[in-house]
Formats: C-alpha cells, sequence, structure tokens
C-alpha cells in the first residue's frame, strides 16, 4: 500500500517536472519564433484555425449566458423594486467573471481538444519524430505558433463572448421583461467600471497559454493507438478545465487586492 503511494507520488512529480520542462521550452521557442518573419505564416494559419473558425461558438456561449442571467436574476430585482438595475448586475457578472471563464472553457473543448488530438495523432504515427530527425524543432514547429495564437485571440474572443452576453441580456431585460432601456445603459454605464472590463480581458492571456500548453503537452506525450488519443484528448480538456478554474481564482485574489490598495485610491482622487 505505501509502496502504491509512493510509486505515484513519484510519477506525479516527475509528470510535473516533465510538463514544467515542456512549457519552458515552449516560451522559449515562442519568444524566438517572434523574431523570425518566415515563421508568421505558421502562426497566422494556427490564428485562423483557433480564433476565427471559433467565433461563432463563443458569440452564442455569451449570448445564452446573458440570457440566462436576465430570466435568473429578474424576479428577484423586481421584488425589490430595482429591476432598472439588472444590466448592473449582468454587465458585471459577465465581463469580469462568467464571460471570460465559459469562453475559455468552450475553447478548452474545441481547440484544446483538437489540437491534443492533432498533436497526438502525429506522435502516434512518428511523424514528430520524423520531424526531428529532420533537424527541425518540433516544439519551435508545431507548438509555438499555436500557444501564440492562443494567446493572441482568447482575449479577442472573450471580447466577442461580452458584447454577446451585454446584448443578450439587454435584448431580455428590455424586450422581453420592459425595462427602461435608458435607464438600463445609464445603470450598467455606473457599475461597470474600466477594471472590470480590463480584468476579464486580461484573463484571457493566461486561459489561453494554458489551454495550449496543456493540450500540446498531451498530445506529445499520448500513448500509442486510438484510445491513447482518445484519453490525452479527455486528460487535456479535463486538466484545462481545472487549471482555468485555480487561475480565475488566483487572478480573483489578486487583483481585489490591487485594486483595493490602488484602483479605488485612484478614483478618490
Amino acid at each position: 500500500m505505501i509502496g502504491s503511494v509512493g510509486a505515484k507520488t513519484i510519477g506525479g512529480i516527475n509528470n510535473m517536472g516533465r510538463f514544467g520542462r515542456f512549457v519552458w521550452q515552449s516560451a522559449i521557442a515562442s519568444f524566438r519564433i517572434c523574431t523570425s518573419p518566415r515563421a508568421y505564416a505558421l502562426i497566422w494559419t494556427q490564428m485562423h484555425i483557433i480564433g476565427v473558425r471559433s467565433v461563432p461558438v463563443v458569440m452564442i456561449t455569451g449570448a445564452f449566458v446573458g440570457m440566462t442571467l436576465a430570466v435568473q436574476t429578474y424576479g428577484q430585482l423586481a421584488a425589490m423594486g430595482l429591476e432598472e438595475r439588472l444590466g448592473v448586475l449582468i454587465n458585471i457578472a459577465v465581463v469580469k467573471e462568467l464571460g471570460p471563464v465559459l469562453a475559455a472553457v468552450m475553447l478548452a473543448g474545441r481547440v484544446g481538444g483538437a489540437l491534443t488530438a492533432e498533436l497526438g495523432t502525429m506522435n502516434v504515427t512518428e511523424q514528430i519524430d520524423a520531424i526531428r530527425s529532420m533537424g527541425t524543432n518540433p516544439i519551435r514547429y508545431l507548438v509555438a505558433p499555436r500557444i501564440l495564437a492562443c494567446l493572441l485571440l482568447t482575449p479577442i474572443l472573450i471580447i466577442y463572448g461580452d458584447l454577446m452576453g451585454i446584448v443578450g441580456g439587454y435584448f431580455v431585460s428590455v424586450i422581453q421583461f420592459g425595462i427602461n432601456s435608458q435607464a438600463y445603459w445609464t445603470h450598467s454605464a455606473s457599475g461597470v467600471e474600466l477594471w472590470d472590463v480590463t480584468i476579464g480581458v486580461a484573463k484571457g492571456f493566461f486561459f489561453g497559454v494554458a489551454i495550449a500548453a496543456i493540450s500540446c503537452y498531451k498530445g506529445f506525450t499520448c500513448k500509442e493507438g486510438a484510445q491513447g488519443v482518445g484519453r490525452a484528448c479527455t486528460e487535456a480538456f479535463v486538466a484545462s478545465f481545472i487549471c482555468i478554474l485555480m487561475l480565475n481564482f488566483g487572478i480573483a485574489v489578486v487583483c481585489k487586492a490591487i485594486y483595493s490598495t490602488f484602483w479605488s485610491l485612484k478614483t478618490l482622487v
């Protein structure tokens, strides 16, 4: 029993070390590829696959999140006579928390699974070894463009999701429940600060890197066979989802402390 627990602990530590080394190598390769204009074509290709094709999914997710929030919270606010402030609650929740997290989760499912399956298939069919045998660094050629594409486009996708969430909440609040449109936007503008929007978009950089790094690592280290690739895709999504939640909590704690220390003083001045 003790030996089994010890073996699993050592194996977990070894996996963490391998992942840390993979992330470090990917960071160096990503920095170097930014200084090589010849590699920009690889980045543009991944940006189209990862970013452009994910826009409809993220926008639909954001719209229904905003509409669902409006439906669920209208009754409580209307009972207190505060239905005109519904926009504040919807927009802060969408812009600061739900929009970034749900957009990242959708990307982890769509983009992360695709990256893991693609690289995992290349690993199983020994295409990665073939690239390495030709003198090309597979991390620089395969991983770095994907990480950079996720890093650059995840914040933009979050903006799309936030906009659709705001529009969806407005549609349900004003069209369905009959809230005054001018009052809705006035209270929303006074309640949502630039800090909230900035934090929500900034989370996208961390989420994008986490999704790409975990998915690429699982693809590079998957076991042979179709079962190995399928298991790697499942593990990549689960690990990405947990990492998104952990990062969201950590960023929320840090940003709350920064806001209390600096931003609130700035607004008072």
